[in-house]
């Protein structure tokens, strides 16, 4: 990825849910992520909706800032969501531009998974965007002799259950 050695972070997921999984049965996600690397820590709240590709499983996120990541766990369990799964990644990540489009390349280690896993993204303002937003990726990753056949759309939290015989 242009030889550079990318930034270098890890990533702390704590996965939250009501506690009859409503969220998941719809194929939505609220994530707290702590991300450590060389800048410092810093913590955002996520919200995945359902995915809005069948064949990369893209999902749109809503993201922010956590000023304070324990008052927000408890704020969440106050709500009464629970957490279902927690686990790191490893990441080194590559800030680009591919034919004007910005993207954020990830490679990803999870200790408890066989392999390493490469994430594309970029942004899409709205629905109407989410097809060209989609080819950027798509191209990104043949660029890098990424096949269609080596994608994936099984979730870092589904195969981490798995690996601990939860599933």
């Amino acid at each position: 990825m242009g030889g550079a050695p990318g930034r270098a972070e890890v990533y702390r997921d704590v996965y939250f849910d009501r506690p009859g999984g409503e969220l998941t049965a719809g194929g939505a996600e609220l994530r707290v992520r702590t991300v450590t690397g060389e800048a410092g820590a810093r913590t955002v709240l996520t919200y995945k909706g359902a995915a809005v590709d069948e064949a990369s499983g893209s999902k749109p996120e809503t993201e922010t800032a956590v000023a304070d990541p324990v008052a927000l766990r408890a704020i969440l369990r106050g709500s009464g969501l629970v957490e279902t799964v927690a686990f790191e990644k490893r990441c080194r990540n590559w800030e680009l531009v591919l034919d004007g489009r910005p993207l954020l390349a990830t490679v990803v280690e999870v200790p408890e998974l066989a392999g390493v896993f490469l994430e594309v993204e970029t942004p899409a303002g709205d629905e109407a965007e989410l097809p060209s937003a989609l080819a950027a990726v798509r191209r990104a990753l043949r660029r890098v002799g990424v096949a269609d056949a080596d994608l994936t759309t099984e979730l870092y939290t589904d195969a981490v259950a798995r690996a601990r015989g939860r599933v």
